[in-house]
């Protein structure tokens, strides 16, 4: 079998402007970035509002295992599947983070024959999105630093700066600097650190923004740093939310690429799923809204994580709600759910499946409780056994959710007809009728307790001593009626990575909140929250090189 890579070189692509014609988008609206790739120009976006919005399906998934479940490469074969048996279908993904590509996570421009192209570039710098909001974000970094040197008339703590540096990629050695040495030249010195780049709230804020007006008066809302009187210090009282607009006045237009079988695709922002919502722009799920009549769109890891902050953050920002969610799944991460190793995966084990049947059943579980229809799509392994399959169909007919097998990566849109088909059925009779879990008029307590216990099937929240003073200080500051965002590990419903399965009775901590208050959510955090990973032993680095001719080498 090809290599992911060698697949997408295989493919002759379209020009962009022929790909898009077929969702009536002309040469005139677009904006290129040589033949492939384009951005969609603010006077399309605009002409299209109007328009009565199609069928949005969120595809989701279990709660991950290292055997894999292939959320995005399920997301582009469903797209390509569901214009295969008629049905103009568009694709809004998340861009990738040069971090995971050149670590271990990979890209995110899918796999096998379901992949959106050039897979090369949207790996790589693709638009120059990932930079824009890199230096929009250590502008801002520069900006309080400076003000700090020149006086410090708002008076900031130097010690209460929450802001921090971000770089696009995985470097353990900078979450913890100290900037300012040397000299009095040199600024007020101080600790700081980095994080990586989709961790920034200013990714956050571009992927929730709706247009330039909107993205300007949530960069004005940041909270960069509190007073020696404890009160928040916004981006506004810099005065510097022009030229933080005017540096991401491109990026906030949405990318469009293609698949290899000519689906349009836009591919546009991309949130760090733990600390952010982890969706792709609301600008370019809603436009797709408007061109086509079904839009597959994606949320980050499982759905206790991903689908939660779709359907809670998300979708009110949107002109419509999912008419289905799809929980991608494999036998594979189904067994180790039920207590297979890894290294044992490859042997029938019918028990694991059962077992590891009530992760799976808990996430459909939650989805209901949103009003939307679930549809559960199985990623096939050749190493799936018929008495495994069969067992899986059973237990998703107790529970009355439909299921379909699907062999995209190897078939492309051919290996997804019958997921689409059953998609099409929920999505016509399903009778969705979406509601969010909780009110923005509860508290950010209830809120949370909310999430722990209907989601995670948790038994209590306790609140740590810095969150309980900070649940006062935000509803002094008014931040009380924003959503919450958790931050937890991805491994498990718990906030414990090694309770996989659908583990019940447990308590979550709150450590502290983080106010997200441009973006407009905040961030409860538990256990240990990575913002800046580290690179793995043997990163997927040492795998890419570059032909004489420029041709991409090893990028997967």
């Amino acid at each position: 079998m090809k290599s992911d890579i060698e697949i997408a070189q295989s493919v002759e692509l379209k020009p962009i402007t022929e790909v898009v014609e077929k969702v009536g988008i002309t040469f005139d609206d677009i904006e290129l970035y040589g033949k492939y790739k384009a951005k969609l120009s603010f006077d399309k976006i605009k002409s299209v509002q109007e328009n009565k919005p199609g069928k949005l399906v969120l595809v989701t998934a279990i709660s991950p295992t290292p055997a894999g479940e292939g959320k995005s490469t399920m997301s582009i074969g469903l797209a390509d599947a569901l214009n295969k048996i008629g049905k103009k279908t568009m694709l809004a993904l998340r861009e990738p983070s040069l971090g995971p590509v050149m670590g271990i996570k990979g890209g995110a421009a899918g796999g096998g024959y379901a992949q959106v192209l050039p897979m090369e570039d949207i790996n790589l710098h693709f638009t120059g999105d990932m930079h824009a909001i890199t230096t929009a974000n250590n502008a801002l970094s520069a900006i309080i630093d400076n003000h700090m040197h020149q006086g410090n008339e708002l008076g900031i703590d130097q010690r209460r700066i929450i802001w921090k540096r971000v770089v696009d990629l995985n470097d353990r050695a900078l979450r913890h600097v100290t900037v300012g040495l040397g000299s009095p030249v040199n600024g007020i010195p101080r600790e700081d650190g980095f994080d990586i780049t989709v961790a920034s709230e200013i990714m956050a804020i571009l992927c929730l923004a709706t247009d330039i007006k909107d993205l300007k008066e949530r960069l004005a809302n940041i909270v960069v740093a509190y007073r020696y009187d404890r009160t928040p210090v916004y981006v506004r009282d810099l005065k510097v939310e022009g030229a933080l607009t005017l540096i991401l006045k491109d990026a906030i237009k949405p990318n469009l690429v293609q698949t290899i079988y000519g689906t349009p695709a836009f591919v546009h922002g991309g949130p760090f799923a733990n600390i952010a919502h982890g969706c792709n722009s609301v600008l370019a799920t809603t436009t797709a809204l408007h061109l086509a009549d079904y839009t597959i769109t994606e949320a980050g890891f499982g759905a206790d994580l991903g689908a939660e902050k779709f359907l809670d953050i998300k979708t009110p920002n949107l002109p419509t709600a999912p008419d289905a969610v799809v929980i991608v799944s494999t036998i594979r991460a189904l067994k180790m759910h039920g207590g297979v190793a890894k290294a044992d995966l490859g042997e029938e084990n019918v028990e694991a499946v059962r077992a590891g049947f009530a992760n799976l059943k808990r996430h459909v579980e939650n989805v209901r409780k949103f009003g939307v229809p679930a549809v559960v799509a199985i990623n096939e392994f050749v190493a799936d056994t018929e008495a495994e399959i069969a067992a899986l169909k059973e237990l998703c007919a107790e529970i009355d959710v439909p299921v379909e097998l699907a062999s995209v990566w190897a078939n492309g849109a051919d290996g997804g007809v019958d997921l689409a088909n059953a998609v099409v059925n929920a999505v016509e009779n399903g009778n969705a009728s979406y509601k969010r879990l909780y009110s923005d008029d509860q508290s950010l307590e209830e809120k949370v307790t909310k999430i722990v216990t209907e989601i995670y099937g948790g038994n209590k929240v306790i609140f740590g001593k810095k969150a309980k003073n900070q649940l006062k200080q935000f509803t002094q500051f008014g931040w009380d009626k924003l959503p919450v965002c958790m931050a937890k590990t991805q491994y498990s419903f718990s906030d414990n990575p090694t309770l996989l399965g659908a583990p019940e009775g447990f308590d979550i901590t709150i450590r502290e909140f983080v106010p997200k208050t441009g973006a407009g959510f905040i961030v409860a955090l538990t256990g240990d929250v990575m913002t800046m990973p580290g690179l793995p032993k043997k990163p997927a680095a040492l795998n890419m090189d570059v032909a004489e001719g420029g041709t991409a080498i090893g990028l997967f």
